[in-house]
């Protein structure tokens, strides 16, 4: 039997046992010391994204901002919403607007703007409605409306006028739709190995999507994993001819609406006297109830004297009891015409105005001293209204045509 040499010592199975013993310790007590590491580094990153979330959110809703950020004197945060509500409530109650932490006075003047919270939020990571990938925040709206794979394309949504013009452009719209599509489907379909099986089940069934019976007129939305069993009990395929025409009649007739005002303004540009004023509405008290109005300055137009006066939820005893508010209008003559004025005009935007207004005319014949019917104001925007209660006065400009016909 061949000894072994003096050099290199035969270990003993006990040896060998105690070997194997440590191995299976030290395979029992978990990850490597790197990867431990980098388990709790995640972790931590977690944890931080999830304290920032809890620093940096609104004293009001509780939720991060969305937009930007305005700041008491004492550093607490609220969001734009928000803070444009608390100075809205202040002005409808006649109160001093006060911060809901400290109860610090807060107004556009006294409050700033915290940029630095601002850009720090905007890096936050958020998750895509659509494909639940993570992208930061400042960049996420971009994704979703005009980068995302998964986004819905909305055909029903699409109008095509009958003029030539307008029916080439819905074409190319329709075309560049598709080609778009076609693409995506390629891209799933060539490079879906790049994709692992996990994140794949994750988009599909975590992803926002909507009915597949939109077109009748479904408007649900939610989990892809729930499109299935709705699109099952949907009780849009089952409607009748008579509904569906119905549905197409309405449609039809927003879109010829649409077009109607658009024709109207048109045709209202070959007017003989047209004129237009920026204005600013301005806030006041009634001496009865002491409740809010706005009224502007007089201007002229047409060689008469006139004024426009507002109210917000004019029915209503108290607007600050209801969370939907509207501001409506009225234009009124203050001068002695000699003949009835046939006026038409619009509300719009104007270089001063923080709020955009949607396409809107109105018309009445003016006599001595009269008010034409009140009218709400077109905001596109309904949450507009407490951004312009904000303010200390409201601008927009007030096109006017007076016809002669």
């Amino acid at each position: 039997m061949a000894e072994a040499p003096e050099g290199d010592p035969v270990p003993s199975s006990s040896e060998n046992s105690e070997s194997i013993i440590e191995s299976n310790v030290n395979d029992d007590e978990g990850p490597s010391p790197k990867k431990r590491k980098t388990v709790i580094e995640n972790d931590q990153i977690e944890k931080l994204e999830h304290r920032l979330g809890g620093i940096l959110c609104c004293a009001v809703c509780l939720d991060l901002p969305q937009a930007a950020v305005y700041q008491c004197s004492n550093g607490h945060l609220m969001c734009a919403p928000c803070f444009n509500h608390l100075l809205a409530d202040a002005r409808l109650r006649d109160e001093t607007a006060t911060c809901p932490n400290c109860r610090v006075e807060i107004s556009k003047l006294l409050s700033s703007r915290n940029l630095a919270v601002e850009k720090t939020v905007s890096e936050l990571p958020l998750e895509c409605k659509h494909c639940t990938r993570v992208f930061p925040r400042h960049s996420l709206q971009n994704h979703e409306e005009k980068i995302c794979e998964e986004r819905p394309y909305k055909f029903s949504q699409l109008v095509v006028d009958s003029s030539s013009r307008n029916l080439f452009t819905g074409l190319v719209r329709i075309v560049t739709s598709v080609y778009w599509l076609l693409i995506s489907a390629i891209r799933r379909t060539y490079f879906v190995s790049e994709v692992t099986e996990a994140s794949v089940k994750r988009r599909r069934y975590h992803r926002v999507t909507g009915c597949r019976y939109a077109c009748l007129g479904c408007g649900w939305r939610g989990a892809a994993r729930a499109a299935a069993a709705h699109e099952a009990a949907c009780a849009h395929p089952r409607r009748s001819a008579a509904d569906l025409l119905e549905l197409l009649a309405q449609r039809e007739r927003r879109a010829r609406d649409d077009a109607l005002v658009h024709a109207q303004l048109l045709d209202l540009l070959s007017c003989e006297k047209i004129t237009f004023n920026d204005l600013q509405l301005k806030p006041y008290r009634t001496e009865e109830l002491h409740k809010l109005y706005y009224e502007t300055s007089r201007f002229s137009a047409f060689s008469h004297q006139w004024v426009v006066k507002a109210f917000v939820n004019k029915n209503q005893r108290d607007p600050t009891q209801s969370s939907q508010r509207e501001i409506t209008y009225q234009l009124i003559l203050k001068s002695k015409p000699a003949a009835p004025l046939a006026v038409s005009w619009a509300c719009v935007r104007g270089p001063f105005g923080e709020a955009r207004l949607a396409p809107a005319l109105a018309a009445h014949a003016f006599r001595e001293d009269e008010a034409a019917p009140a009218r709400a104001l077109p905001l596109l925007d309904p949450a507009d209204t407490n951004r312009l209660l904000a303010g200390r006065a409201i601008h927009f400009r007030l096109i006017m045509f007076l016809s002669t016909k």
